[in-house]
């Protein structure tokens, strides 16, 4: 017997709450002799108080705090035994727990579930932000680049006028005074 269900379950102060399990068994399902228990614990150390079983049938209990807003919300030809907890509250929150035995699996398969309930919706994580700085960033790096690469240019520049500046020096030194280049072997 193997029981799934998402181990947290966060929602909102009033809303529907789905607590999903599911199960696999080797057998089919025969509804006289499944059962299950749905049970909820405030906390780790608390007691745990059944609200929803199934013996032949789904039976919601009337004496709990969940009276009037526990729904069936599973199918057992699909091996599904999830409930729906409609209008949340604060209350709520704490731990459940999905019992399920289907003979002739000898094991009681279980699914346990924190459910945690929030009193707002966190905000939508807005991007624009971020995409204006990373556009500033990279938009002051690709100038400062493109500085570093112009006063590099401009430097390799000045030294090439200047080494030719000196090498026309050089050449203006060996002609003669009329500016009639010299002869060597004089």
């Amino acid at each position: 017997m193997e029981v799934m269900v998402m181990p947290h379950v966060v929602t909102l102060n009033g809303t529907s709450a789905k607590l999903t399990c599911t199960f696999n068994s080797c057998y089919d399902v025969d509804h006289k002799h499944f059962s299950l228990n749905w049970t909820y614990q405030e906390c780790d150390n608390c007691t745990e108080d059944l609200f929803v079983q199934f013996r032949h049938r789904v039976i919601i209990s009337r004496a709990d705090q969940f009276w009037g807003r526990v729904e069936w919300s599973g199918n057992l030809e699909k091996n599904d035994v999830s409930v729906t907890i409609h209008d949340v509250q604060t209350s709520d929150e704490g731990i459940y727990k999905c019992h399920v035995l289907n003979p002739p699996d000898r094991h009681k398969g279980l699914g346990t579930i924190h459910l945690s309930v929030v009193t707002e919706e966190p905000p939508e994580r807005d991007s624009t932000v971020a995409v204006i700085i990373g556009a500033s960033v990279g938009g002051f790096l690709a100038i400062v680049i493109l500085i570093l690469v112009i006063v590099k240019c401009v430097r390799r520049k000045k030294k090439q006028d200047s080494q030719s500046e000196a090498q026309k020096t050089e050449e203006e030194g060996k002609t003669d005074g009329e500016g009639n280049q010299e002869e060597e072997g004089k």
